[in-house]
């Protein structure tokens, strides 16, 4: 597995680098691989089949100069920037046969999340379909979503850590639908970060990464 952490300026061409990651690997022209981003400005991103009317306070964000994008994944609407860590995983069905259903494919890859996690003494827990929360309080601090190929698929996941949650009441509307396990709670009583550096958690999840694919880790690529 290729792990890299690279990010870019521009908050779309973020998004369409996994897509590129996901058509090489279908194409036959590149492998699995594990990227790190992270933004350096406020955006907004739906989900594949999002609507804006719903899930957005258009007049908030346009007014701010925030733009919204869309993902090629599912999942629902969320504000991210500095402080809000991407991993994008780009992995073979043909060579997991774990990735075969979505519901287990998410609790495959999560649970190599919550190991690294664990490994830094974070209380994490997993929360269906794809979530992670802090355990007692159960709050969210990761969503996750897929684009499944052919062969390979594409998982979307993002771990807050040192992120403005104030963001998230103002750029979003209170979602249509929502987990049991929120219980109708607002933006501001459910989403959290964790105490830990973007360091911290790029080495441990590269770590936790490369032993599940039978190799040591070789170190992360950094690309600027």
């Amino acid at each position: 597995m290729i792990i890299r952490d690279i990010s870019f300026d521009d908050p779309l061409t973020n998004l369409q680098q996994d897509d590129q990651m996901l058509c090489a690997a279908e194409s036959g022209q590149a492998g699995e691989v594990l990227r790190f981003w992270e933004s350096p400005s406020v955006f907004v991103v739906m989900g594949r089949s999002g609507e804006m009317d719903q899930d957005v306070d258009v007049n908030t964000a346009q007014a701010d100069g925030v733009p919204v994008l869309r993902r090629s994944s599912g999942g629902g609407t969320v504000v991210q920037g500095p402080g809000c860590l991407n991993f994008a995983l780009v992995l073979s069905r043909n060579l997991r046969p774990e990735l075969s259903l979505i519901n287990r494919s998410y609790r495959y890859i999560l649970d190599q999340i919550l190991a690294a996690l664990q490994s830094l003494q974070i209380p994490a827990e997993f929360r269906p379909v794809c979530d992670l929360v802090l355990a007692g309080t159960e709050r969210k601090f990761s969503g996750n979503a897929q684009r499944r190929g052919r062969v390979f698929l594409l998982h979307h996941g993002t771990i807050l850590y040192n992120f403005d949650l104030s963001l998230v009441t103002r750029y979003l509307k209170m979602p249509a639908r929502m987990p049991e396990y929120r219980k109708s709670r607002s933006h501001a009583d459910f989403v959290v970060n964790i105490p830990v550096s973007r360091l911290e958690i790029i080495e441990a999840v590269s770590g936790t990464f490369s032993r599940v694919s039978g190799g040591q880790q070789a170190g992360v690529q950094q690309d600027f």
